[in-house]
């Protein structure tokens, strides 16, 4: 396994979009999902504390998070990453996107990246994500990249595993 951190922050480029590091001067763009441990931002200042704790747990080895660029307007539309269980072999992958952006293939693009860059930089040999059940976006999302259901949790939340042996193409 190869944790975080890297040398370089890693920056993954695919035919749409880049996943890549996160500035502090994004943050404005990005005030409406910026989240961490389950908490939304509501002001900037909440904004650059949330990123902050995000970089430490990157260089901690805890998690890694991207900034989702569209290649063609290089501004951040959402973001991705890993975010508990790197040092089990492990990750919980998790995502959100700006609303503008949703139902266009972004998210798809972003997750087939970070699943491989976690299978095959990483090395990890359980990939998992959480959702609600009235998100059925993310849930149709998760399934059609092979990943099954496997618990109902408190607070309507659902878990779902990327299935074994299931090789994913970028």
């Amino acid at each position: 396994m190869k944790l975080p951190p890297y040398y370089k922050f890693p920056s993954i480029s695919g035919y749409r979009i880049t996943l890549r590091q996160i500035q502090f001067s994004e943050l404005n763009d990005l005030l409406e999902i910026s989240c961490y441990d389950g908490v939304q931002a509501t002001t900037w200042s909440q904004a650059i504390h949330m990123q902050t704790n995000i970089n430490a747990d990157y260089e901690q080895g805890n998690s890694i998070h991207w900034g989702i660029e569209d290649n063609l307007t290089k501004k951040i539309v959402g973001t991705c990453g890993y975010y508990r269980g790197l040092d089990k072999g492990e990750g919980e992958l998790g995502c959100v996107l700006l609303p503008q952006f949703r139902g266009q293939g972004y998210m798809t693009n972003a997750l087939l990246l970070a699943i491989e860059f976690g299978r095959n930089t990483i090395g990890l040999k359980r990939i998992w994500a959480m959702t609600t059940k009235q998100n059925e976006k993310a849930t149709q999302l998760l399934e059609k990249l092979n990943f099954v259901k496997i618990a109902d949790l408190e607070d309507s939340n659902i878990e779902f595993e990327m299935s074994q042996g299931v090789n994913v193409k970028v």
